[in-house]
């Protein structure tokens, strides 16, 4: 694997120079990339987002955000509808970074918590929320949101390929079969159970999610509006 992420490492820091070219948003991008390639290559290998990448990332995130702004407008909408007034640059993308951290972790956690109370069982780790306030302090409310969305969209796809190929591919087949001759139902039903309880990172997702949104987001958002609108 090591080699692996190394190469992806490399082609992402190539498109990034493709995009930004020797710029401050590069730099800004950069960080982001490296900080987004531990955190979904670590939850996937061992499900865990670890507090000592996503805390400084936030950090980080927030000061670059001060720096080179999110191209986001939640803030300056939020200070010209209340404040009537316009702010200096840096305090208007410190606010969306702010304003991205604070949404992305508290839609998350919004969510793990509703899962847990309907489903009397963690869905969602706290990982997921803290690693969704660094990606939030990055990019911002908006785009923020798409990553939660593309994310979520990426990972229901795959975990429902994954579900039905490990049924196919008969996996924990034994299981199942010496539970049925226990009398605790068919063969077919308790394989079915048995794949359908396989669990997927989300965090691997979202990482995905968010690396196509902060290199080709403007892009991706103008397709979603025009489908949606298309859509009405």
């Amino acid at each position: 694997m090591y080699p692996l992420v190394e190469l992806l490492t490399g082609l992402l820091f190539v498109v990034c120079y493709l995009q930004f070219g020797l710029t401050q948003a590069a730099v800004k991008w950069l960080f982001f990339t490296g900080l987004v390639i531990v955190l979904t290559i670590i939850d996937l290998r061992v499900r865990m987002l670890p507090d000592f990448v996503t805390w400084p990332g936030v950090v980080t995130g927030l000061f670059f955000s001060a720096v080179i702004p999110p191209n986001d407008g939640a803030a300056l909408s939020l200070f010209q509808g209340l404040l009537h007034r316009m702010p200096p640059t840096w305090v208007l993308g410190l606010v969306d970074g702010i304003l991205g951290a604070v949404f992305g972790s508290l839609l998350l956690w919004g969510v793990a918590t509703l899962y847990k109370r309907l489903r009397g069982r963690e869905g969602m780790g706290m990982g997921d929320v803290k690693m969704m306030a660094m990606v939030g302090a990055f990019l911002g409310l908006r785009a923020t949101f798409f990553t939660i969305l593309l994310g979520t969209l990426l990972g229901t796809i795959v975990g429902v390929a994954m579900i039905a190929v490990l049924y196919v591919a008969g996996w924990r087949r034994p299981l199942a079969a010496r539970a049925s001759r226990r009398g605790l139902g068919t063969e077919a039903e308790l394989r079915w159970f048995i794949v359908s309880q396989y669990q997927l990172p989300l965090g691997s997702f979202l990482g995905v999610a968010a690396l196509l949104i902060a290199y080709f987001g403007p892009q991706l958002i103008d397709h979603w509006t025009n489908l949606l609108r298309g859509y009405r």
